[in-house]
This record gives C-alpha cells, sequence and structure tokens, in this order.
C-alpha cells in the first residue's frame, strides 16, 4: 500500500483525511504516529519546530506559501473551465466533478462566487441564446446542491434543443407513424417527383431529415426552416407547375389535396404549437408537437404573392397505390385544424 506523500499539490484537509486511517493500519501510539506524518511531508515545505498534534500540523499547512501556491493555481483553473455539450464530445459528470473539486481547492464556499464561475464556464457561442434563462434562474439559488441541480436541468434542457443541421423524425401523433420518403420512388402522377407518406412504428433510414434553419436555435415566433431527407438529399415540399397565365399546384393522387413531395420547388416551412401542446416553450425542442404550414407564394399568373395561402401538412386515412405497395397519402390543406395535423418532431442526432 502506498503511503501518500504531501507535496503542497493537494489540499491539507483532504491529505489530513487520508492519512489519518494509516494510525489505525499501524496501530503506534499517537506520538509516534505524528512523528511519522511529519516525516511524509516534502522537506522543502518548512515547518513550525514544535507540532503537538494533527490539527496543529493541518493549521501549519494552510499557513504555508504552497498553499496559497496550490489555492491560487486551482482559482486560475476554475477562470480557464469551460463546460463541453455532451453532443460535442462532453461529459457532464467528469464537469461537475472537476469543478466541484476546483472549488473545494480553491476554498470558494460562498455561492454567489460559485454562481459566477459556473455560469463563465459555458461556451457563449453555443448557449447565447439560452444562457440568460440560466442566469435568471440562478438568482434565486441559495446552496451549491441547488446550484447542481439547475445546472443539470439546464443541461438536460438543452440536449433537446433542436440545432440547425440537426437530424430529426416527424412522428404523426394520430397514427404513430413516421414521415418518410425513399429514394427515386416517385409519384405516377401529379409532379412526379419522390413520393412522401408515413410508415413504421419506430424512426428508420427513409424516416430521417435534416432540418435547417438561418441561426443557432429555431423559435417559434420567427424561424423559417427546410427539410431534407437525409437518404435523397431532396427538400420537403410542395410544386407548382403551368405556363403563360396559367399557373396551379399539384394535386395529391387520392385525394385532391395540394400534393406533398421531395423534390419539389417550394420547401420553406413554418411550423407551430400544436393547440393540444401545452408545454410549449420559445425554442423548437425534442417531442415538441407541432403544425407545419407552407405558403403557396405563386398565384395563377406565375408570379410570386405575399398574399398566397397557408397549408399545413396532414396525414389522414386514404391510400393510394404504386405497384404492389400502398401508402397514407399525406398532403397539404387550408381546412380547419384537427388532429390529423399534429405531428411530434424527434431529436435524432443535435448536430454539434
Amino acid at each position: 500500500m502506498d503511503i501518500p506523500k504531501y507535496d503542497g499539490n493537494i489540499h491539507p484537509d483532504e491529505w489530513i483525511n487520508d492519512i489519518r486511517k494509516y494510525h489505525y493500519i499501524w496501530k503506534v501510539e499517537y506520538e509516534e504516529f505524528l512523528n511519522i506524518v511529519i516525516s511524509l511531508i516534502d522537506p522543502t515545505i518548512k515547518l513550525p519546530t514544535e507540532i503537538s498534534d494533527i490539527e496543529e500540523l493541518r493549521n501549519a499547512l494552510k499557513e504555508n506559501i504552497s498553499f496559497t501556491v496550490f489555492k491560487n493555481t486551482n482559482k486560475r483553473k476554475l477562470q480557464l473551465l469551460k463546460y463541453i455539450p455532451e453532443s460535442r464530445g462532453g461529459d457532464t459528470s467528469k464537469f461537475i466533478s472537476n469543478f466541484l473539486k476546483l472549488c473545494y481547492n480553491a476554498e470558494i464556499n460562498d455561492i454567489e462566487e460559485q454562481k459566477i464561475y459556473l455560469y463563465k464556464s459555458l461556451p457563449m457561442n453555443h448557449f447565447d441564446s439560452i444562457s440568460n434563462e440560466f442566469h435568471q434562474k440562478m438568482k434565486n439559488i441559495n446552496s451549491l446542491n441547488e446550484l447542481i441541480k439547475e445546472f443539470e436541468d439546464f443541461v438536460v434542457y438543452e440536449s433537446n434543443l433542436i440545432t440547425n443541421d440537426s437530424i430529426v423524425a416527424l412522428r404523426h401523433v394520430a397514427t404513430g407513424k413516421y414521415l418518410s420518403s425513399v429514394e427515386n420512388l416517385c409519384y405516377k402522377t401529379g409532379s412526379k417527383f419522390q413520393l412522401v407518406f408515413v410508415r413504421g412504428s419506430d424512426p428508420g433510414p427513409n424516416s430521417l431529415w435534416k432540418i435547417q434553419f438561418n441561426k443557432e436555435l429555431a423559435t417559434y415566433t420567427d424561424t423559417s426552416i427546410t427539410l431534407q431527407h437525409t437518404k435523397s438529399n431532396k427538400l420537403l415540399g410542395i410544386s407548382w407547375y403551368g405556363s403563360g397565365n396559367s399557373y396551379s399546384y399539384q394535386k395529391s393522387p387520392t385525394f385532391g389535396s395540394t400534393e406533398v413531395n421531395c423534390g419539389g420547388n417550394a420547401s420553406e416551412w413554418k411550423f407551430n404549437y400544436s393547440k393540444s401542446e401545452e408545454n410549449h416553450e420559445s425554442y423548437l425542442k425534442s417531442n415538441d408537437i407541432i403544425y407545419l404550414s407552407i405558403k403557396k407564394s405563386v398565384d395563377r399568373s406565375g408570379r410570386t404573392t405575399h398574399i398566397g395561402s397557408v397549408e399545413f401538412l396532414r396525414c389522414h386515412d386514404v391510400r393510394f397505390t404504386i405497384g404492389n405497395d400502398n401508402f397514407q397519402e399525406i398532403v397539404c390543406h387550408n381546412e380547419r385544424l384537427g388532429v390529423n395535423d399534429d405531428w411530434c418532431i424527434e431529436l435524432i442526432e443535435q448536430c454539434a
């Protein structure tokens, strides 16, 4: 068993607590034990000539300049400490353990000072949009345990946020099936572009989509998104066609509503929380239940218009057949919203 020596690179309290167990192992008299302990201290650390017990030794070690250097070193490490999200290869448990150890070593016991160090550890370029929420919640915290709990809640919240270029799946709430497409499997009518349907009770390769928008986080109030099918790289959307003074949008094969496809010429979607979604928050996150809408921006004469109708993504029970397979139809519509318009967005892989 290696006996721990003291060289100024461990907190005196921690070293004393470790070394005390040897008193019971060695079964020697207290004075002899004290002499052995003193002999384990590096000779470069000068101590008073008369030390009568362990507590005097503890105090002497804390008064030595080596302990001041040790505390200041750990304080500087705290200042440099940065939290790396798990989506970028970080480890929250190890980070918190390191944070607590550095606070202990630097003897930073004031909760307000601990808050400052923890808040400054956040990488602002990644958390800029939500760090103010964490900062506000910290104001009412009065203990280190509460602070760590709030930080963990914050990390869980962050890990569920849908960032630009994340991979998501869209589950139709009423049926439990996932919005899907198959590369090069196309409609036989309408646009004849790659078809879109719902299928499967679990997300698979054909039901994965890369979500893209022009900022770090998608807000409910002002964000447009595109959904790129990961296998075919084609965008989810609708299609208009025509020439001269006659333009129209493609119709779905069975129901006659607006056809939804991959590869069309209109692919910019808006999202809003579903009326059934009670726990809506300002940023789009995994398991939010949403409506998806798209604007028909080309009028009958082929001109771009700002007053085009807005239609919503819907799955219903109508089916159509291609070859020997049948598919549950996906359309866009401008009718009254209902349960068939609810989609649960699920985060598969958060973009680092």
